[in-house]
């Protein structure tokens, strides 16, 4: 029997979460490994000022007082005996498109699923509130069947992200793009009068270039986007060794 892991940054009790674990219930053994609370934006932080507390709430369902990175570390390395057929994480409550990854707990998640060898998929579901997983879960459990009977390329894993809703018109594979945010800082006073900011919202200014994971979704399409781990720029090496010639200093 094929073996699942399931984790998100948006807690336990996130609804995308449950509709993820119900879209590929039937491709094998799940086993959801989750954060005790939201975590969402804090990108691949590990937990390392403090123990963790493993707790098991039912049958192959444990939450952890800690990151979704802990989740996958303790999932892989406490709770199953052997590597999981495939990892999986979300549906995050919103997208993950662009600049933003760089900040995802939910794809943080896939990435070290996928430093560990097993293959992994981050999702995410792209809409306004209240919104409809059920494209997502279609596609989720689409890919995750493809991925599990084809191997994926070398330390890279998907990036799914959906529109909310039943209106989905196809699948475009992208790369990643610009989504980057104005007007994202909120100036306010604690009750003392003195200054405090909050980071978050905004307007996402839109990359309109046609082979991107932001205009995928914004035309309605279910964006794959294939992440690779190797953040080397291969290309700048020469350009640093023949044109700045570090080496010889």
């Amino acid at each position: 029997m094929r073996t699942i892991v399931i984790t998100n940054d948006d807690g336990i009790h996130s609804p995308g979460l449950e509709a993820l674990a119900e879209s590929v219930r039937d491709l094998g053994r799940t086993i959801v490994v989750a954060p005790d609370r939201d975590n969402s934006a804090v990108s691949h932080a590990l937990t390392m000022t403090r123990p963790l507390r493993l707790n098991r709430i039912d049958e192959d369902i444990y939450t952890v007082d800690g990151t979704p990175t802990d989740c996958v570390i303790l999932a892989l390395g406490q709770i199953l005996g052997a590597k999981p057929d495939l990892l999986l994480s979300g549906i995050n409550t919103g997208p993950n498109l662009g600049d933003d990854i760089s900040y995802s707990g939910t794809v943080s998640a896939a990435m070290e699923g996928t430093m560990y060898g097993v293959p992994s998929m981050a999702v995410s579901v792209a809409g306004d509130a209240p919104l409809d997983y059920t494209a997502a879960q279609t596609l989720s459990c689409q890919l995750a069947v493809t991925i599990m009977e084809n191997e994926l390329p070398h330390k890279t894993l998907i990036n799914l992200n959906v529109p909310s809703g039943q209106d989905c018109k196809g699948i475009k594979v992208t790369r990643q793009g610009q989504r980057l945010w104005e007007n994202a800082i909120k100036e306010t006073s604690d009750p003392w009068g003195r200054p405090r900011y909050w980071i978050g919202g905004g307007t996402p200014v839109r990359d309109e270039r046609r082979d991107t994971d932001v205009k995928a979704i914004h035309d309605g399409y279910a964006s794959v986007t294939p992440i690779h781990l190797d953040l080397t720029n291969h290309a700048s090496i020469q350009c640093l060794k023949e044109k700045w010639r570090l080496e010889e200093k």
